[in-house]
């Protein structure tokens, strides 16, 4: 009896080694499978990993790109803006400039144009250059600088042939020459006023200092005679009774 269980016992333990060596066979196997399973989906998780990053960095580039272009967009617009802001400043200046320009036009044409003028009860259009030089003149006259007064009527008077003036500037011209003792001119420019304006505020006054220019001359005859029309022309002016008592002193 003993014999027969001994033989069960070794296979009872050999059965039970094989059974253990199974198992541990099957627990290898089981770890190797783990670890592929655990390997493999690293590899997958960093694969996921690597294109979630690759995606991020297109998305990070695209926007960064998105970025650039609408930052030189900005910069353009900046740079327009401030072209047309220049623009608008020259244009401004421009305008300002020619509203300036048209001003100061303006002023000239008003000081070229002519205007009315009234001398010794004669009113007339004269350019305000043409009223300045026989002002000048007339001033020179009333300064009693007699020779230069003579110049400046008689330039006057080439100057201007149609001026209004003419009338008063040949009687200060005669005025002047006769001051300065030109008797013979101072008749002939005396006549030439007479004729140009006869019935001039200062007719009387004319034909009066024709008188005295060829009393200076000695030419009494000739003096009366004139003295003598001096009071039918103008009989109720100044110059008349004047010409009546140096007439009264002639005879």
């Amino acid at each position: 009896m003993m014999r027969v269980v001994a033989p069960l016992r070794g296979a009872a333990i050999a059965v039970a080694l094989l059974c253990a060596s199974l198992g541990a066979q099957a627990a290898l196997f089981e770890d190797d499978e783990a670890r592929r399973a655990i390997l493999d989906l690293r590899q997958r998780v960093e694969a996921m990993r690597q294109q979630s990053e690759q995606r991020q960095n297109e998305e990070n580039a695209q926007l960064r790109r998105s970025l650039l272009e609408l930052q030189t967009q900005i910069e353009q617009m900046r740079g327009d803006l401030q072209r047309m802001t220049g623009q608008n400043e020259q244009l401004t200046r421009a305008v300002t400039e020619m509203q300036q320009r048209q001003g100061e036009i303006d002023d000239r044409l008003k000081k070229s144009e002519p205007s009315k003028v009234s001398v010794d009860g004669r009113e007339f259009s004269a350019d305000p250059r043409e009223k300045a030089d026989f002002e000048a003149a007339l001033g020179i006259f009333r300064g009693g600088q007699f020779a230069q007064a003579q110049t400046a009527f008689a330039e006057f008077v080439k100057r201007y042939p149609q001026s209004g003036y003419n009338a008063s500037a040949l009687f200060w011209l005669g005025n002047a020459q006769y001051a300065t003792r030109n008797y013979n001119e101072a008749i002939a420019n005396f006549r030439s006023m007479l004729s140009l304006a006869p019935d001039h505020a200062k007719a009387p006054e004319a034909v009066l200092s024709i008188a005295n220019c060829q009393i200076e001359l000695k030419d009494t005859r000739a003096a009366r005679r004139t003295l003598e029309d001096l009071t039918k022309a103008y009989p109720q002016s100044e110059a008349a009774q004047a010409g009546r008592e140096r007439l009264s002193r002639l005879r």
